[in-house]
């Protein structure tokens, strides 16, 4: 391996875009030389002022460019069955931002193809686990100190939804990272899930429900309740209170940039994702690299990202009928112990 790991990246568009920026300024013991996405003119945007990193319209031809040694995955979910396995074949380290495919069943066949190498390769880009209130959370939480956990009440609020989206994006794609937050958090699989529909709010498009109240069983016997609001009209917010037998903890309320001018104080609310969890995607990032170039694969695997596809395409069945809907998992393989 080279001195700065080679990163090929897949996919130039908001995530990508901020992913090669990170790479390149932020990150340390890495380097872009290789970026794919069919806009070649927005891939060029993105590497402007990176010596040497080449363009390109396929992701197969990023991975085939000199000096790539790993590869990080910021296209479409639905391409990133075939980026996975095209980057497997090659032996190459791969850090993929969720979903790692959107539907279960692609999602085992990059398992089943991890499988077969005999070793992992593929991290998730489940980025909550980096950031410091959850990692504080997670560690009050395995101390034992709250107790046996009850339930998880999680709130998740955007300012708006992008073209496109659709109410069961509000389960599939924006509730996905409460879906492995709390597997995670409470060391439970999730196997059950129910969908509460109030009435829309005015500010939702026309035929989006939103928001949405998703309610998910865990094996270990706690409930996890989710508010998604992806209309909201006021800013991105997050938060997430563990209740236990002994006591309780909420995350998400740390007070934001105050600013005071003449004739009043307002305090500046996070617009999106990468402002509130950028110290979170920063630290992500850089552990991967660091693992990478010591030729280890740690944080949410595989198995992770097949599981928060199956809840959620139980969530989405739930959504669709309004019934409580059984989550269905295969058993979990050694790799994955």
């Amino acid at each position: 391996m080279s001195e700065l790991l080679g990163v090929a990246v897949l996919g130039a568009g908001h995530m990508g875009a901020d992913h090669v920026r990170r790479l390149d300024r932020v990150v340390s013991g890495a380097r872009v030389v290789a970026v794919a996405d069919p806009d070649t003119g927005r891939a060029e945007e993105a590497v402007a002022g990176i010596d040497g990193a080449s363009v390109h319209p396929e992701a197969e031809a990023a991975l085939d460019a000199p000096g790539v040694e790993a590869v990080l995955v910021a296209s479409p979910g639905p391409a990133h069955e075939e980026a996975l396995l095209a980057a497997f074949a090659r032996g190459l380290p791969v850090l993929c931002e969720k979903p790692l495919v959107p539907e279960s069943a692609g999602a085992l066949r990059v398992m089943e193809a991890e499988i077969r190498l005999g070793r992992r390769l593929a991290q998730v880009g489940f980025m909550r686990r980096y950031d410091a209130e959850y990692r504080r959370l997670k560690s009050l939480l395995d101390s034992g100190r709250l107790g046996r956990p009850l339930m998880l009440h999680c709130t998740h609020r955007n300012v708006s939804s992008p073209p496109g989206f659709t109410s069961e994006m509000l389960v599939n794609s924006s509730v996905s990272h409460e879906i492995d937050a709390a597997r995670w958090l409470l060391g439970q699989e999730l196997t059950a899930v129910t969908v509460l529909r109030p009435r829309p709010s005015a500010t939702a498009p026309e035929g989006l429900i939103d928001p949405q109240f998703v309610l998910f069983e865990t094996a270990g016997g706690a409930l996890v309740d989710v508010e998604v609001f992806v209309n909201c009209g006021f800013g991105y917010q997050v938060a997430c209170e563990a209740v236990g037998e002994a006591g309780s903890a909420r995350i998400g309320d740390e007070r934001s940039l105050a600013v005071t001018t003449a004739g009043g104080r307002r305090e500046e609310v996070a617009q999106d994702y990468l402002v509130r969890f950028a110290d979170a995607y920063d630290r992500e990032v850089q552990a991967w690299v660091d693992a990478t170039r010591a030729g280890r694969v740690t944080g949410p695997g595989v198995w992770d990202g097949y599981a928060a596809s199956a809840v959620a395409e139980a969530g989405v069945r739930a959504l669709e009928s309004g019934s409580r809907v059984a989550v269905e998992l295969v058993p979990r393989p050694d790799l994955y112990a």
